[in-house]
């Protein structure tokens, strides 16, 4: 910190009777007041270096009585007028970061130019601005902060204090550490306070990180540190991570702490409005303004880059957005960056509370549903084999075009493969992040059914995890009915569970029957895949067996049986399962309703391999035409031949 000194006379101010006064041998002929603070002071000390001074005495004639002035709007109030009368009079005063701010702005109020003076105050303490408080960096920074007074914000902008210890910092930030001769509160409890204007450093300082100003900064008001940031970043020499870590210092330095209950539900309104209570005179609604500004200043700030801060980052500021009802443009902003980097989000990240008026849900879905579209949208699945129409043009002509396409391809194959990796993980966490949610006895099924259906099926390796989302929401909701348990369970491919999940499922009673039956045949059908090709069935749980016993089907068979009508299952339970295809009918016993299991991947192989063999059965119909139908064929031919 540096000071500066100005005068060389003792200071002779002393109060009496609630008024300040010059101990002086001549009588006061002025008394000037200062917002409930009067002076007895002396016309030509003061006169000589003030022109408003001047120029409010001369407007009043000379009675004889000390000359009353009043200056109600003084800048600083009396502590600073009583600064620059003391400079006026040349006693010693101390100057510094703290108060040149207030003591410009006196000055200038004052009019305390060179016109009137030379060596007056207004240059003498520019001189000291210039060459050493924004030359240090802890100067820069307190300087800075005291502009925010609202008595001096306006002249502090119009003097131009304001933009110059910004351009300062900024300046700093963008200079190597090393070259900086400054002292700051992230290693102020390391070092002792540097000198910032004969330009020594303490060798401790070089080994400061690159984000040593985050701290400092974070102590600025939200409209002064934006315009800091906005100055940094137009700098374009910072990177766009320390840029994001700066912000996370601020927003975890001013915006209320955003947790949930240890039940796991999100705080409710009262409480949250608690937690938004200060312990200054405002309202709660007063600092919530004060929170959703800081909030959106900082979702501006956001650098463009990908990855600049971290998805829990953002995904804590949509959670603050939720709670002070932000802005849309900021929760849509940040829905959208959290959609490009939602595979590094964890399940506590993803659990938003839900503050809408609409309905009572503990999270807002909805907006992780958004969230997960925008994920979605990045990229397709990876393609497995070339397009169909590229693969004509590659047998038909290879050229250096058909080269050219293979390239392209073999490139978007790697650009995807990362994208399909992601996707696996973003599959899982949305797994787990059902499993959450299922608890919470207001959440609508659909909303339910369609977090899940937005996974693709190949992002899913196994629906363990999926699994225990369906028992817990059907745990947290028993009053479904049947066919809505029905709709639930769709969305379950039963191949794809594991030994423990089927064990579960099979004595699982919440479960549909139809679904039972299902996990048990293909834990079956897998027991008889592992015997290999010894014809030896592996060994299943004696609960298992059991529960395949009950329901017509035989454990120990090489080959398992195709579900049919024998199976003793109530007819209500007739739906489509994704999972396996059956036989077709072909008896009179089992023209009755069987289960239709059909694989979803193999939809469009199904259409064309349903029009060949339609197309192969109208030819040998065709062929199989008694004899006479081809006659008369022929016969109706020939005459119209004939007639040609």
């Amino acid at each position: 910190m540096k000071f500066m000194k100005l005068g060389s006379r003792p200071d002779t101010f002393y109060t009496a009777d609630s008024v300040r006064a010059v101990t002086c041998e001549v009588s006061s002929d002025l008394i000037i007041q200062v917002k409930g603070s009067r002076y007895l002071l002396h016309k030509f000390p003061l006169l000589s270096k003030c022109l408003r001074l001047q120029r409010l005495c001369s407007e009043s004639p000379d009675s004889g009585q000390p000359q009353i002035v009043q200056l109600p709007d003084f800048p600083g109030g009396a502590e600073t007028f009583e600064l620059c009368a003391k400079f006026c009079y040349g006693m010693t005063i101390t100057l510094s970061a703290y108060n040149i701010v207030a003591a410009r702005c006196a000055a200038e109020y004052l009019q305390m130019t060179e016109d009137v003076e030379k060596g007056n105050l207004i240059y003498k303490l520019e001189v000291f601005l210039n060459s050493c408080i924004l030359h240090g960096w802890k100067d820069s920074i307190v300087t800075l902060q005291t502009t925010k007074s609202m008595a001096l914000c306006l002249w502090s902008e119009d003097l131009a204090i304001t933009s110059r210890c910004i351009e300062a910092i900024a300046s700093k930030v963008l200079s190597h550490p090393s070259k900086v001769s400054l002292s700051h509160s992230h290693s102020r409890r390391l070092r002792d306070d540097v000198s910032s204007c004969n330009g020594t450093e303490s060798m401790r300082h070089k080994s400061t990180s690159k984000g040593w100003w985050a701290e400092d900064l974070a102590e600025l008001t939200i409209d002064l540190y934006w315009r800091a940031m906005i100055a940094i970043k137009s700098g374009g020499k910072t990177p766009s991570n320390l840029i994001g870590d700066a912000l996370k210092i601020y927003a975890s330095r001013w915006l209320p702490s955003i947790t949930t209950k240890s039940n796991g539900h999100a705080k409710n309104k009262k409480e949250e409005s608690q937690e938004l209570s200060d312990s200054d005179s405002d309202s709660a609604s007063e600092i919530a303004s004060k929170h959703r500004l800081l909030l959106e200043s900082i979702v501006s700030l956001l650098p463009a880059e990908r990855g600049a801060v971290s998805c829990s980052f953002l995904l804590k500021l949509l959670k603050a957005c939720n709670i002070l009802n932000a802005s849309c443009s900021s929760k849509s902003e940040l829905a959208r960056r959290v959609g490009l980097q939602l595979d590094e989000a964890t399940v506590n990240d993803l659990l938003i509370p839900s503050l809408s008026h609409t309905n009572d849900m503990a999270y807002d879905v909805d907006l992780v549903m958004a969230i997960l579209e925008q994920f979605m949208s990045q990229g397709q699945s990876p393609p497995t084999s070339p397009p169909r129409m590229r693969m004509i043009a590659c047998e038909r002509r290879r050229s250096r075009s058909a080269e050219n396409i293979d390239f392209e391809f073999q490139e978007s194959r790697r650009s995807s493969s990362a994208s399909h990796g992601s996707k696996l993980k973003v599959a899982k966490l949305v797994d787990r992040y059902l499993q959450e949610v299922a608890r919470d006895v207001n959440l609508p099924l659909s909303k339910f059914i369609a977090l899940a259906e937005a996974i693709p099926d190949f992002a899913r390796h196994d629906h363990d995890d999926l699994y225990r989302a369906i028992d817990t929401y059907l745990k947290a909701h028993p009053e479904l009915n049947k066919s809505e348990r029905k709709r639930l369970c769709r969305i379950l491919d039963c191949k794809k569970l594991s030994m423990e999940a089927c064990m579960h499922a099979a004595q699982n009673e919440l479960l549909p029957l139809r679904v039972v039956v299902q996990v048990l045949f293909f834990e079956q059908a897998r027991a008889a895949a592992s015997g290999g090709g010894n014809g030896k069935v592996a060994d299943i749980p004696s609960n298992i067996k059991a529960l395949l016993k009950a329901h017509g089907i035989d454990p120990s068979s090489k080959h398992p049986p195709p579900l049919s009508t024998t199976t003793s299952i109530h007819g209500d339970d007739n739906w489509s399962v994704n999972g396996l295809k059956t036989p077709k009918p072909t008896t009179t016993a089992t023209r009755n309703p069987t289960l239709r299991m059909k694989l979803a991947e193999d939809k469009d192989i199904d259409n064309i391999t349903n029009d060949e063999n339609g197309r192969a059965a109208s030819r040998s119909k065709g062929i199989n035409q008694p004899k006479r139908m081809l006659s008369k064929f022929w016969s109706t031919n020939k005459g119209v031949t004939g007639k040609n």
